[in-house]
């Protein structure tokens, strides 16, 4: 599925931090004159303050008005009753994104675009391990324009905009920063979602499934919820980008599959296990079964070390076909997003001391049973 590139040009967009910086020089040039002149200055950086908000809340305004339009309510039935409530956004000419969450257990779903009009949709994919399901839609509004998935990474401190129906409300938008990367969701499945990006923008029950989209007006990622206290979560961009084509085309996405269980290797865990530095995930179990059966090394024992348990032995995985895994997300977050089942994989261990490279070639994630 060729997802459709926002038309609007956006280079004249001015971020906040580019804009405040432009103040903060202004003021800075203006308090290096005389003390006759504080009065004047202390005006002049008052409505230059005044200008710079006024340009952000303008840009702020923009994208809403250029984005909104794309952002639907999911609307769930389940035994003739409403049974769930949600946001999704278009990403095509027939398509439309949200939670497996929001779509549940249903084949078909209502949408209602901005403009008031309903629309049925069929289910055609989900993948309860990305938390991300596709709507396919007959007849979508032609006010409805698509929104891109940003190939850029996002970064911390950067502006974003939440887009969706908080507790039902409509046509929704909240303001935040981007306030972490990469960090690991739970999962009913046993698998973290990897990658994950977390915001002070709020969200709440309802924005589920909407797009968290930057300054330019596109998405960084598909709300996935919020926890409270100002911490809202994505599912990023770089995870949708290859997960929601397959939903559309196949109806399924396969996830590749190592078959361990790691732990991080902190200062007492690499003191046991006499490591250089502590650095890497060491693998605690391997599945039966499982690709890395026969090939990597699960720990063998504990240790005591200040009365604290720590296990010892097994491989330390430092590298995956080069790419550094100092911890538990890069593992999930490389698997993830650099290998695909059928790949065969260098990792890089420790292993008694030495550092080895072995190879085994991924496999899909086994069926779960969900609880």
């Amino acid at each position: 599925m060729a997802l459709l590139e926002v038309a609007h040009s956006v280079s004249s967009a001015i971020t906040r931090r580019r804009l405040l910086g432009a103040a903060i020089g202004s003021v800075a040039v203006v308090g290096t004159g005389s003390g006759a002149d504080d009065g004047h200055g202390r005006r002049r950086s008052e409505r230059l303050g005044r200008a710079v908000r006024a340009q952000v809340d303008e840009r702020y305004t923009e994208v809403y008005d250029e984005a909104i339009d794309a952002v639907v309510l999911v609307n769930v039935f389940g035994d003739e009753i409403p049974a769930g409530l949600g946001s999704g956004f278009v990403v095509d000419d027939d398509y439309v994104v949200t939670n497996d969450h929001v779509a549940g257990e249903a084949s078909e779903v209502e949408l209602q675009f901005r403009d008031e009009q309903w629309r049925s949709a069929s289910v055609v994919g989900s993948d309860v391990h990305s938390d991300l399901a596709v709507l396919e839609v007959d007849d979508v509004p032609e006010v409805a324009s698509a929104l891109s998935f940003s190939d850029g990474e996002p970064t911390v401190g950067q502006e974003v905009l939440a887009l969706g129906n908080p507790l039902g409300l409509d046509a929704s938008i909240s303001q935040g920063l981007v306030s972490g990367i990469d960090r690991s969701l739970p999962s009913p499945t046993g698998f973290s979602i990897p990658a994950a990006i977390q915001t002070d923008a709020p969200v709440n029950p309802g924005n589920s499934g909407g797009p968290l989209v930057d300054l330019e007006g596109d998405a960084l990622g598909v709300v996935f919820a919020g926890a409270g206290q100002t911490i809202g979560f994505a599912i990023s961009a770089a995870l949708a980008n290859r997960v929601v084509p397959a939903l559309a085309e196949d109806g399924e996405y396969e996830h590749a599959y190592l078959g361990v269980s790691v732990v991080p290797v902190g200062p007492l865990l690499a003191e046991a296990n006499d490591l250089e530095e502590p650095r890497g995930v060491l693998v605690a179990d391997v599945s039966s079964d499982a690709p890395a059966e026969g090939v990597l090394e699960p720990t063998d024992g504990v240790e005591s070390i200040d009365s604290d348990p720590v296990p010892v032995g097994g491989d330390v995985i430092i590298a995956i076909d080069g790419q550094e895994i100092p911890n538990q997300e890069q593992l999930s977050s490389t698997l993830a997003l650099e290998t695909s089942p059928g790949d065969t994989v260098e990792i890089e261990v420790v292993r008694t001391g030495e550092r080895e490279t072995v190879e085994l070639t991924l496999e899909p994630r086994p069926d779960v049973d969900l609880p």
